[in-house]
């Protein structure tokens, strides 16, 4: 514990050098005038060509056309001519922090750089800000350095997103467990051990089987601990998908979370596991469209519309590149279920038996060609189609060092990847059936709904924080134009992307 306390506290020393050296690349004025660009403010509402934004310290003071808007006298006058402006955007579901240690390169990564965890966390954060990512909700993470870097970025002391982090799922346990990762306790290094606890912090497997005054008094004792909002695991996390936590469990979980004033969430991945979390009260759905291979129902569809839920949707890998390689993937495996099929109809020297498959045999199959990813993303249009509030969630993660790793990264999987993995979203959104208009409210009005953050962001209204990125390519034309990012503005302060992250260790600046 000291170790690591030392560990932090260095760690945390070292952030702020960097930051007071001035390599950040960052200006700072008091009254900021970008003129000459088209708005696009996030609301839906149609661009506003040559218009001005006056930013004084960290808010939009002013937003309108040229014309019309006044630039105060001595503001620093930065000419966007010709260039389109949009809310920062907003990622709800990422994991930054060295979490994610089940075995093979991501175990490797965790065993060498947990006590730098602090650090990659805050590497991670930067390259979401690099993609033009300004806020993100990290829905599951080591909460102690996730707290640390959240609270050094709201004090200015680093350059980041604006943090929101629930540490731990609750009720599941650490990476080393069997409702997170299938790994049994029996057999578990101290090390591993050890890392399960700093995860969990007490919020884990042991509240499933609690009753209910006890898991009342557990969730507070966590909520205590400075989670921004808590999510739960309302089934398991792998097939075959068990329901976690009874509907009163639930309920409760959610009573608690509501009374802080903070968003409830779940995971919950087979029909009637959302049904329960849905009937419980929660303000988001991590992943609504993943339902264990099923369509998701439209009664279902009806009631998270009617009650406001928000769905925060892994759509990175339901459109894109991400499909591109599911379908790659299933080419290849009907050419070999073809191929073993014939050689099962060459006959050798017994005779011929005809037979059932088995149920495990027809699983086996039904993930060798990736049938659920279709259904999945089936599922993602249909909750599109029923007018559900969407936004991205993408389960970024940096996962594995590259030392560790025998793929280069930007090869395969990109679309996994912080930062890059939002704008994929938010360019599959469109794909899926959306407008660029309304992919773009999805990757920031709607981010600030799930955040509870509308009245301070995500979208370009005055009194609001100054998040905002200037492209030079028009999104609403071609959405893939969010990638044509030449400088982004978070709560006022300019940053060069060039320079995220500040102290590269698993990226490149």
């Amino acid at each position: 514990m000291q170790m690591r306390k030392r560990a932090s506290v260095l760690c945390l020393l070292s952030l702020f050098l960097i930051a007071a050296s001035g390599e950040s690349g960052t200006q700072s004025s008091r009254t900021t005038a970008i003129v000459g660009a088209t708005v696009i403010d996030g609301t839906g509402g149609p661009p506003l060509p040559d218009a001005t934004i006056v930013v004084t310290d960290k808010r939009i003071a002013a937003v309108g056309p040229r014309s019309s808007v006044d630039v105060p006298e001595g503001a620093l006058v930065v000419d966007a001519s010709g260039q389109f402006i949009t809310p920062g955007l907003i990622d709800t579901n990422v994991h930054l922090s060295v979490t994610f240690a089940r075995s093979g390169p991501s175990k490797e990564t965790a065993v060498k750089y947990w006590e730098r965890n602090a650090e990659l966390t805050l590497e991670a954060a930067q390259m979401q800000l690099k993609y033009g990512v300004t806020t993100v909700r990290d829905s599951y993470g080591a909460l102690l350095p996730s707290m640390e870097v959240r609270d050094a970025i709201a004090r200015g002391e680093v350059i980041g997103p604006r943090m929101l982090v629930a540490g731990n799922i609750v009720g599941w346990g650490g990476p080393f467990s069997v409702t997170f990762s299938l790994v049994r306790e029996e057999g578990l290094s101290l090390w591993e051990e050890q890392i399960n606890d700093a995860v969990t912090q007490g919020s884990g497997e042991e509240l499933m089987e609690m009753y209910p005054e006890e898991l009342r008094e557990a969730i507070n004792a966590y909520l205590d601990k400075g989670p921004d909002f808590i999510k739960f695991g309302g089934t398991s996390h792998w097939s075959p998908t068990f329901i976690g936590f009874s509907e009163k469990a639930q309920r409760i979980l959610v009573e608690e979370t509501h009374k802080r004033g903070l968003i409830a969430e779940t995971h919950s991945t087979s029909p009637e596991g959302l049904r329960i979390s849905v009937e419980a009260g929660v303000d988001l759905i991590q992943h609504p469209e993943v339902l264990a291979g099923r369509e998701i129902s439209d009664e279902l569809v009806r009631q998270i519309r009617k009650r406001e839920i928000v769905c925060s949707m892994l759509v990175n890998r339901w459109g894109g590149q991400g499909y591109q390689e599911h379908l790659e993937a299933r080419k290849g495996a009907e050419a070999r279920l073809a191929s073993e099929e014939s050689k099962a109809k060459k006959r050798g020297l017994k005779r011929a038996v005809k037979r059932e498959k088995t149920s495990a045999e027809r699983r086996r199959e039904r993930a060798l060609l990736g049938l659920d990813t279709e259904m999945n993303r089936r599922n993602a249009k249909k909750l599109i189609e029923g007018g559900c509030i969407v936004t991205v969630g993408t389960d970024n993660a940096p996962v594995a060092a590259p030392e560790f790793s025998r793929t280069p990264t930007g090869l395969r999987s990109v679309y996994r990847e912080p930062g890059y993995g939002t704008i994929s979203a938010i360019e599959n959104l469109v794909e899926l059936g959306m407008s660029a208009g309304e992919a773009i409210v999805a990757g920031s009005r709607n981010g600030a709904i799930a955040s509870k953050g509308l009245e301070e962001f995500g979208t370009l209204e005055v009194g609001k924080f100054a998040d905002l990125l200037v492209l030079d390519g028009d999104p609403i034309a071609d959405i893939s134009n969010l990638r044509k990012l030449r400088w982004v503005m978070k709560e006022g302060q300019r940053i060069d992307p060039k320079t995220l992250p500040t102290n590269p260790i698993l990226y490149e600046r």
